[in-house]
């Protein structure tokens, strides 16, 4: 057996090498076209796909590199390989700088530039000893030159857009000039009638100024504040206004489109290699790196003698070759397709909208359904011993749903009108006020003061749990009276909807919600559902209509005397406030219809606190898992002026004049003329291309002059 490993090990020297090499390749294939897809996709298998495609890459790529470096590849075949070992090195310096749909897998990969940093510096100096101890072929040499130039480059403007991604570098590159303001000293000091005091100069608001039919660049626009509301940097009086102005005469669902599209080029600049890519340098190291794996592919079918090596390394290497140049060419049609791209078209489209930026759906995670569960068995005690059973039970309780417009349109119209409330100088105690509200508003519009010890007497995910269990077990039991079919699939949809997306957060997302005991509520809830069902259980089975009618039917009057402080339970709390909620009914002008539209609004105010309350951090880390409702609401909310990050209170606040004045688009810089041409052709083909043959190409941009820019990091 012994002798039998040992040969198998010989025989694998050599083979390695190529082994790795291949391996390598088929990662940075994986990366590039699936890289992109979990910004739009809740598809587990695509995220475990790329995450380990992500984790495997460098660490393929480096080893491959030890080995080169070591040598002794081996050679089975007879024929010498050595040559090929200074020309395989530059395409993985190539793999490492990586493709530019993925940079980092999580925010966490920013932070950790530095590490990259040092990565750049140790495997480039490997791949160049390995370069120069291995050139006895001088064509092979010549053909690699240029590839190893470009691959030096793409791994350092890797390691660049991490570190320019990285929450210090963001925010760094954002921060205006320190303003102290004028200098009272020195004016009191010349003058000595204070009237004479000139005052500052008011700087002038900027405003968008293209087609409002031009969705694409509106997201935009107003993507450029979003980027300071990222950076936790604050916001004036006129950048309310304005972003108040710009969605408020719009519909729900262009408002959702709008922010979509924002979240797109947010989720580009923190994840992919946008933010370099789309300049002057990105455009060159383009050409650079595709021009290079086109010569070297025809000069190495050309110029190579191919008796002379291994078929298997020469085949090896033209997989190489033709890898290359066909990932170039893949990056180069997404580049011509991007919303980035588009932003160089605008002027010379007819129309320009936003497609699918997320996965416009949202998880749902029930708890009635979840305590219903079946008995212990083999699989689920071996889950246990592994230590995965909390995770898999969790994950495989987890449904989805789309969002649908209705409530787009419910939570546009409240967010609307909660923002008419704030007076037009912008009263910050006001606007607190305004995103405290978790429910308490809409039952004090309602006149229902006895329900209030559900929302504001009570912690948030304290709260959230209590409507969660009452909304269950209201729908249940209207469908077991007499409340009409038609009126609960109408009104109690968004209800249920949001209670189990909300209880979703809590459970698999508790970072996205206000601090709190929730995880420890939660289980002793789950841990009280479970006893109850299994006394239950020859009555209930794993009927969810019956279990919800046995809680409902408990009488809740002594709560407080049997369980006290013993337990963080909520459940019989959760019945009390349903039977509250049923027993309206009996008050004049209260109908069922009614009951659900102020339940509906009740979840809508928990949503929106909860966006409110969770950090930007947070919510750029869910953009990489196919993004949250949450997040669309929170940014919304922003933009209409909900958020304590306005607050500076003067007339007119400039940020950086660089960054919101347009200057020229890239697409009027003659370096970048070719590109521009060639982009154009696909959407000319597709009828999409607007003539103008009157204009000359810089009226065509005039009207976007002071609206858009179209590169943040000019190179």
């Amino acid at each position: 057996m012994w002798k039998f490993l040992q040969s198998l090990i010989k025989r694998w020297e050599g083979w390695e090498i190529r082994a790795l090499i291949l391996l390598s390749l088929k990662l940075q294939i994986i990366l590039i076209v699936f890289g992109s897809k979990r910004k739009v996709t809740r598809n587990v298998w695509i995220k475990i796909l790329v995450w380990s495609a992500y984790m495997s890459a460098d660490w393929v790529a480096t080893v491959a590199l030890g080995i080169l470096a070591k040598g002794d590849c081996g050679n089975n075949s007879g024929k010498p390989n050595r040559p090929f070992q200074s020309f395989w090195a530059p395409f993985l310096l190539l793999h490492l700088g990586g493709p530019d749909t993925i940079t980092a897998y999580s925010l966490e990969d920013n932070q950790l530039w530095l590490r990259h940093l040092l990565g750049l510096v140790v495997e480039t100096g490997v791949a160049f000893y390995v370069f120069l101890r291995s050139s006895d072929d001088t064509v092979l040499t010549l053909i690699a030159i240029p590839v190893f130039i470009a691959g030096i480059i793409k791994y350092g403007e890797r390691t660049w857009v991490l570190r320019s991604s990285s929450t210090k570098n963001f925010r760094n590159l954002l921060l205006s000039d320190p303003d102290p303001g004028p200098d009272y000293i020195e004016s009191m000091r010349t003058t000595s009638d204070q009237d004479k005091v000139v005052p500052p100069k008011k700087m002038l608001p900027q405003k968008y100024l293209g087609s409002k039919y031009d969705h694409l660049s509106q997201a935009y626009y107003l993507f450029n504040r979003l980027k300071y509301l990222f950076a936790d940097l604050i916001l004036g009086y006129y950048e309310r206004e304005d972003g108040h102005s710009m969605i408020n005469d719009k519909s729900s669902i262009e408002v959702f489109e709008l922010v979509e599209g924002e979240l797109g080029f947010l989720y580009d600049m923190l994840y992919t290699k946008a933010t370099i890519v789309y300049s002057r340098w990105g455009f060159l190291v383009r050409c650079t790196s595709f021009f290079s794996s086109v010569f070297a592919c025809i000069t190495f079918a050309i110029f190579v003698d191919k008796h002379a090596y291994s078929m298997v390394d020469i085949s090896i290497t033209y997989s190489l070759l033709i890898g290359a140049v066909t990932l170039e060419v893949y990056a180069l049609i997404l580049l011509i397709l991007s919303d980035w791209t588009k932003l160089w078209l605008v002027s010379f489209l007819k129309q320009v909208g936003i497609g699918k930026r997320w996965s416009r759906t949202i998880s749902k995670y029930n708890l009635i359904k979840f305590c219903l569960r079946k008995d212990s068995t083999m699989w689920i005690r071996v889950q246990k011993l592994l230590g995965i059973y909390e995770i898999l039970e969790k994950h495989l309780n987890v449904d989805y749903q789309d969002v649908d417009d209705e409530l787009r349109k419910l939570i546009f119209q409240q967010l609307k009108e909660r923002s008419n409330n704030i007076n037009s100088l912008f009263d910050i105690n006001s606007c607190k006020k305004l995103l405290n509200y978790r429910g308490d508003c809409v039952l004090e519009k309602m006149k229902l003061p006895e329900l209030k010890w559900s929302t504001i007497d009570v912690e948030f995910d304290h709260s959230l749990l209590l409507w969660h269990i009452a909304t269950q077990l209201c729908y249940y039991e209207d469908i077991r009276g007499d409340c009409s079919s038609t009126i609960l699939d109408g009104r109690c949809k968004i209800s249920l909807c949001l209670s189990d997306y909300m209880l979703y957060l809590l459970v698999m997302c508790p970072n996205m919600l206000p601090q709190g005991i929730g995880e420890i509520r939660y289980r002793d809830t789950c841990a009280e559902a479970t006893r109850f069902f299994k006394q239950k259980s020859e009555e209930i089975g794993t009927k969810v209509d019956e279990a919800c009618h046995k809680l409902y039917l408990v009488d809740t009057q002594s709560i407080e005397k049997v369980k006290g402080d013993k337990t963080k339970s909520v459940l019989l709390y959760g019945c009390r406030l349903a039977q509250q909620l049923q027993s309206l009914a009996k008050k004049d002008g209260w109908d069922c219809k009614k009951k659900w539209e102020m339940m509906n609004e009740v979840w809508v105010e928990l949503l929106t606190y909860a966006a409110v309350h969770c950090g930007w951090k947070e919510h750029g880390e869910q953009l990489r898992n196919g993004g949250e409702l949450l997040t669309h609401v929170c940014l919304l909310m922003a933009h209409f002026g909900l958020s304590e990050q306005y607050q500076i209170q003067k007339e007119y606040f400039h940020i950086r004049e660089a960054e919101w004045i347009l200057r020229c688009p890239y697409a009027c810089d003659p370096c970048l003329l070719p590109l521009l041409y060639l982009c154009l052709i696909p959407y000319w083909c597709s009828g999409g291309f607007k003539r103008n043959s009157s204009q000359s190409r810089e009226n065509l941009y005039s009207k976007h002059i002071e609206s858009i820019v179209f590169s943040d990091y000019n190179i």
